[in-house]
């Protein structure tokens, strides 16, 4: 009687540690990784929202598909997370979400400071490690880039100049006319003097006015809005022009709302539907 009654409470504990187990196991989880980067000469952090389930035993053969959330200027890799109902929204998806450290470098290899090589850093340093240490497809179709104001630029720029890496490329109240600016010491920073090359070379509307028209298809989808009261509703409205011209598949929505936290939150909800509307599933 003693032995039975001995392995009924050993067996309730194991229920118990596996009914908690399942729970904890299904919740999302954020990690914070330090990156050594050697394109810009040192360590900076990311984050990473992974998605419920990642972590149980019946997932660990499950490759998710992946979306890089850019940040605005002013902001960094935490602020999605800080400012946003993201880790929320993340429970509703099966995505690996990623916060990458953009700084004030516009996603762009700075044509003044040697170790600001942000683009670089994106596409050659953390796109790689990030599918070393996470279940990440390790697939066109399953990577997507996405971001606010800087990061939106970001997103789409990325999206123009490496169409080999991504399904889509999305932008909430993107500041595309940055390459184009002098009015601003972190600009002059980034793209130099008016005449250089890392301005041509990084002008959104350069970019998709001269993508050729036979490798078109090849172009993630693009997605962006812009609120009706944001200051960069013009030129977002001058590339949605542009794409319509050149017949690149994209859609452009403009929303009331302005270059605000509050803007970007409640599109985030939908670009984190369109990611996974358009990959394939885990």
């Amino acid at each position: 009687m003693r032995r039975a009654r001995i392995a009924l409470l050993l067996a309730l504990l194991f229920v118990v540690a596996m009914v908690f187990y399942v729970q904890r196991a299904a919740r999302v989880r954020v990690e914070t990784v330090r990156l050594e980067s050697r394109a810009l000469g040192r360590a900076v952090s990311y984050d990473v929202v992974l998605p419920p389930g990642y972590d149980l035993l019946t997932e660990r053969r499950t490759r998710y598909t992946v979306l890089y959330l850019l940040h605005g200027w002013g902001g960094n890799h935490a602020s999605w997370l800080s400012s946003t109902s993201l880790k929320d929204y993340a429970a509703l998806h099966r995505l690996i979400i990623v916060t990458p450290e953009g700084g004030n470098g516009w996603y762009t290899d700075s044509a003044t400071e040697a170790n600001e090589k942000f683009e670089t850093y994106f596409v050659e340093e953390l796109i790689p490690d990030v599918e070393r240490r996470f279940r990440a497809a390790p697939t066109r179709a399953a990577r997507s880039v996405a971001g606010n104001s800087m990061g939106g630029y970001g997103a789409i720029k990325f999206g123009l100049k490496h169409p080999e890496l991504f399904a889509l490329a999305a932008s909430t109240s993107g500041a595309f006319d940055a390459a184009t600016r002098t009015d601003d010491d972190s600009l002059m920073r980034v793209f130099g003097p008016a005449d250089s090359d890392a301005r041509s070379a990084n002008d959104i509307f350069k970019l998709a006015r001269e993508f050729p028209a036979e490798r078109r298809a090849a172009l993630p989808f693009l997605y962006f809005d812009c609120g009706t009261k944001d200051p960069w509703l013009a030129s977002n409205r001058a590339l949605a022009d542009l794409l319509l011209e050149r017949g690149i598949a994209h859609e452009f929505r403009q929303l009331p709302g302005e270059h605000k936290w509050g803007y970007w939150d409640r599109q985030l909800q939908g670009i984190l539907r369109l990611t996974e509307e358009l990959a394939p599933p885990p």
